[in-house]
């Protein structure tokens, strides 16, 4: 695995990069329609967290966040070194979305917890087999990603599309998955080995529904992907 380091001239050249990869890595081009629309997700992201010139970064002249106490949110032992930063940082960001509808401010929220680099994956500690320590995997709606323990950063992706098999040997508790590149198996540390076949089987199941809103639920379809007998 490479790492590479981009330095952008703008933030319009940092927003396409970001919408390019996004779009890259779900398997599409930079012609693809939702190009555009990506791109100027990362943009108001980047907004939200851009200081406003004029905005009011005196916490008294806020009496609604006179309760926005610094140790309710950090822990001790960095609450002596961040604490006045962390109180400036959040009215800095509460000045961009003061003005905004409730509905709007909600909304906002919504998109920029999706914009998060670990939004919607799901992390277990396992053992593969033959090693003697303990790893972290990460299971998403489209893959399973294998991560360093101590940076986060991701080692191997493995994705549902290049997928044959999974299954449990319910003896020894280890699982199994089976991909195209080979096959890969762990017993799970953190949790029953049954809730990452669950995890797998419920994301298979979604993929494979329409956006028919009146799609009967193939039941029979979803304990099979999910029971452990796949």
């Amino acid at each position: 695995m490479h790492e590479m380091w981009l330095k952008c001239e703008n933030e319009d050249q940092y927003a396409e990069w970001v919408a390019a990869c996004r779009l890259g890595s779900r398997g599409r081009s930079l012609a693809d329609s939702a190009f555009t629309t990506e791109a100027a997700a990362v943009k108001t992201l980047l907004a939200l967290q851009k200081p406003q010139p004029a905005a009011a970064l005196n916490q008294h002249s806020l009496p609604h966040l006179d309760h926005l106490q610094p140790e309710n949110y950090l822990a001790p032992r960095f609450l002596k070194k961040l604490k006045g930063k962390f109180t400036q940082r959040v009215l800095e960001s509460h000045a961009n979305v003061k003005d905004l509808p409730l509905l709007e401010a909600k909304l906002q929220y919504i998109k920029t917890w999706q914009n998060l680099p670990d939004y919607g994956q799901t992390l277990f500690v396992v053992r593969f087999m033959g090693h003697r320590k303990d790893e972290i995997i990460s299971i998403a709606n489209n893959r399973i990603m294998r991560l360093d323990p101590n940076t986060g950063d991701h080692i191997k992706t493995w994705r549902f599309s290049t997928m044959k098999a999974w299954n449990v040997n319910w003896e020894i508790k280890h699982m199994m998955v089976q991909f195209e590149e080979g096959n890969i198996i762990f017993s799970v540390q953190s949790a029953d080995c049954k809730v990452v076949h669950e995890f797998i089987g419920g994301y298979i199941f979604l993929s494979m529904r329409s956006k028919d809103a009146n799609q009967t639920l193939d039941e029979e379809l979803f304990h099979k992907l999910t029971g452990g007998w796949t």
